[in-house]
């Protein structure tokens, strides 16, 4: 409950205090590349439930394979999206994820419903990461694994700081993470 309603409150706040990064940042998509503004894609929550997740578009409308992850220097980028993704704008969006209660501030990020088939294949414990719901900001992420998963061991360690989380959760260590965040997310930088 106590977890549910730090949720909710810190989204209020972050949506509050996001709102001028949110305006600019669609003024500058739509002129940049029209609208839509949001891009929306399904992931898997806790115990499996699919949802939408909320971004701002940082991608050029061209029909591509939206479960290919961006790379570096990846052609799809727009210009803002370069920065958006960088300083992570293009997330917070999410935090309208967290109201409607599909995700939390802290938690495993959720990853594309073809990636959690394709790694549940090779690790026989990456599925348990659904145990609780997907977050904005996770252990893995203030631990160095924001990004792209470009190969099977990155994807790996980013399971296993997952795991360690659900293993030793405590309202103490959410909170850490979400300071940490902002260290991480300059530190760290997005592709």
């Amino acid at each position: 409950f106590i977890k549910i309603l730090i949720d909710k409150i810190f989204s209020i706040f972050f949506l509050l205090i996001s709102s001028p990064f949110l305006l600019i940042s669609s003024i500058a998509i739509i002129i940049e590349d029209g609208f839509p503004i949001l891009f929306t894609q399904n992931r898997t929550g806790w115990d499996g439930r699919r949802f939408k997740i909320y971004k701002l578009r940082s991608l050029k409308k061209l029909n591509f394979d939206k479960t290919q992850q961006v790379t570096k220097g990846d052609k799809r980028l727009l210009k803002i999206g370069k920065i958006l993704r960088r300083y992570s704008i293009d997330e917070l969006p999410q935090f309208l994820n967290i109201l409607k209660g599909d995700m939390s501030i802290v938690g495993p990020r959720p990853h594309m419903v073809e990636h959690d088939i394709h790694y549940s294949a090779l690790f026989s414990d990456f599925l348990k990461r659904h145990k609780c719901n997907p977050g904005l900001t996770g252990w893995a992420q203030v631990n160095g694994l924001r990004g792209a998963t470009p190969s099977p061991e990155i994807m790996k360690r980013r399971m296993e700081f997952d795991l360690w989380y659900l293993n030793n959760w405590t309202i103490f260590l959410d909170i850490y993470i979400i300071f940490k965040t902002f260290y991480a997310i300059l530190k760290y930088k997005g592709d």
